[in-house]
């Protein structure tokens, strides 16, 4: 069962993260130079979203440890006639540690970060999926994104 992350579970937090981008590979995401100071400030990152009102992160208990983990963050854009309030909701970082995997942990997770952007009027969600995590997505409802997503790294 789910329950809303505290404080102290900030440095498995870190260590699920770390897992996410161990998983994503390549130099994108786990470039060769990135050392490890992005811990630290991830870390404190956790800190001050973790008491943010449009934060939710939700996590499994694994014992010893977090079994999984997922963020819901909720931005304020600008409204269209696609975007009636411009809420506009993130899943980010939904990650099951290996040996926990295929327990449904995602699934819950997911499910009460759904509950939560309803609760709070988003008028979508949108997240990345692996290619593992899609058929999840999927069931839940998500469909593929009109809008083509490029980025720019300075």
């Amino acid at each position: 069962m789910p329950r809303t992350a505290t404080e102290h579970d900030i440095p498995e937090l870190v260590r699920l993260r770390a897992l996410l981008f161990d998983d994503l590979g390549g130099d994108f995401f786990n470039p060769a130079n990135a050392g490890d100071d992005w811990r630290d400030t991830l870390a404190g990152v956790f800190e001050r979203k973790l008491a943010e009102p449009e934060c939710r992160i939700l996590v499994v208990d694994g014992g010893p440890g977090l079994a999984a983990c997922g963020i819901g963050t909720i931005e304020q854009w600008f409204p269209g006639p696609h975007s009636r309030n411009g809420r506009i909701g993130h899943v980010i970082g939904m990650v099951t540690d290996p040996s926990h995997r295929r327990r449904g942990h995602g699934r819950a997770i997911m499910l009460g970060l759904l509950d939560w952007f309803r609760e709070r009027d988003a008028v979508r969600v949108d997240l990345t999926a692996s290619r593992e995590a899609e058929p999840l997505y999927r069931s839940l409802g998500f469909t593929g994104h009109p809008d083509p997503l490029l980025c720019w790294k300075p």
